[in-house]
């Protein structure tokens, strides 16, 4: 956790193309996020990308009609985020393709919802945010940095904690844990709550270094597919598998996608028809069936 975190503080002084390494951080953070949802309890949430653009707007209100400090305001950016999935916690009584679906949905309502023209004095509608007096890309990297860091500690606690494997028990076997004593409905909203947290602090983060942006832009359904992929791609329910879907998977659409993109997408298409056929459980799954033990 301590050498990602120190690589990506340290990198703009060294490489000059900050919004790369920016994006990077995002979705190192959004991975990590998917991780606790997906990897601890199997819920896999299509419409993730609504926490993020949740957590945006939060920051963006604040900032536009109370001039809140952005340091600030990145707390409405995790408060906006969590409201938001308390208000949709009674989702977690679906399961499988139906929670996934029913989630997308969710996040596309709330996008409808931000951008209606009549919202225009409050949100600014589908006309865009414009949050240039608070435009600072190098501090708001250094706060992405320790948004990571702070999903990355998450995880890191999940992976080591009686309630970590709480998560798990009821990931493999709801009745058995509930059985066990664990509180199923409990742990569950706890960890859908964790999860909109750190999407909600990416996504305030995200509209402070940007500075200006439209709806479609904080809700594109591109994080959370991105998110997902990378997350399954490096292998769920461990610390440095989303970290290494991350490294290799957006490192190669920076490579390949934007000079060439119809290879990438083929490249892309192939990676996951293979992964999905022999790594089911990412590549990290690969390290470990020759006994390494990996965090």
């Amino acid at each position: 956790m301590a050498p990602v975190t120190a690589a990506f503080a340290i990198l703009p002084s060294v490489y000059s193309n900050h919004l790369l390494l920016f994006n990077f951080v995002v979705f190192l953070t959004l991975a990590q996020g998917v991780n606790v949802i997906y990897g601890f309890t199997g819920y896999l949430p299509f419409g993730y990308v609504g926490f993020f653009g949740a957590g945006a707007y939060g920051f963006s209100l604040l900032v536009m009609h109370l001039h809140a400090p952005p340091v600030l305001a990145l707390g409405a950016a995790g408060v906006s985020a969590v409201a938001l999935g308390l208000l949709l916690t009674p989702l977690l009584r679906l399961s499988g393709a139906y929670f996934s679906i029913a989630n997308l949905a969710a996040s596309l309502a709330v996008l409808h919802f931000i951008s209606n023209p009549n919202l225009e004095p409050i949100t600014r509608g589908p006309y865009g945010v414009s949050l240039s007096g608070v435009f600072n890309p190098d501090l708001a990297y250094s706060i992405a940095v320790a948004v990571m860091a702070f999903a990355l500690i998450v995880v890191v606690y999940l992976r080591n904690s009686r309630f970590g494997l709480a998560l798990q028990a009821v990931r493999e076997d709801a009745v058995s844990a509930a059985s066990a004593g664990v509180d199923v409905v409990r742990v569950r909203v706890y960890a859908w709550l964790i999860s909109s947290v750190i999407a909600g602090f990416a996504g305030g983060v995200y509209a402070w270094y940007v500075s200006v942006f439209y709806p479609e832009t904080v809700f594109g359904s591109d994080y959370s597919i991105f998110a997902i992929v990378f997350a399954l791609f490096g292998g769920v329910s461990t610390i440095i598998g989303p970290i290494v879907g991350v490294v290799l998977l957006y490192g190669v659409y920076n490579f390949i996608g934007f000079s060439t993109p119809q290879y990438f997408q083929l490249i892309y298409g192939a990676l996951i028809i293979l992964l999905v056929l022999f790594l089911p459980q990412g590549l990290i799954s690969f390290v470990k069936r020759r006994g390494v033990d990996v965090p």
